[in-house]
């Protein structure tokens, strides 16, 4: 079992930034591949990023150069650093377990975080 505990999120002017951490603990986190993903409402949860255990990164066409996912093994965590944040990233963002890369369909995720609310004004 795998269990992941987002934080970091929360309400924001559009044009600021944000930092969501996700912390893994369980059977050997640091060997899986790690995936962020939204879900606004009455939307399709969507893909943003995913991470290997080596710092391969992935990220959905429109996050690119905004969006940046990173992790550190030593503490089993995942971040994902947003900036230039915008109304329509408002979502509640999960971060979840893969074993396989790139993965970018959430059916691909085994295990999911309870997810963290990312709301932008404008």
């Amino acid at each position: 079992q795998v269990q992941l505990v987002e934080s970091g999120g929360g309400l924001v002017q559009a044009g600021g930034s944000l930092r969501l951490s996700c912390a893994a603990s369980g059977r050997t986190v640091s060997s899986y591949v790690m995936g962020w993903f939204r879900q606004a409402p009455g939307k399709d949860r969507e893909f943003v990023a995913t991470i290997t255990w080596s710092g391969n990164t992935y990220y959905e066409d429109a996050m690119k150069g905004r969006f940046t996912i990173s992790r550190d093994n030593a503490k089993n965590t995942v971040y994902l650093q947003m900036n230039d944040l915008k109304p329509e990233d408002t979502a509640i963002y999960y971060c979840a377990t893969t074993r396989a890369y790139p993965v970018i369909t959430a059916l691909g995720y085994t295990y999911w975080g309870q997810g963290t609310q990312v709301t932008v004004s404008s």
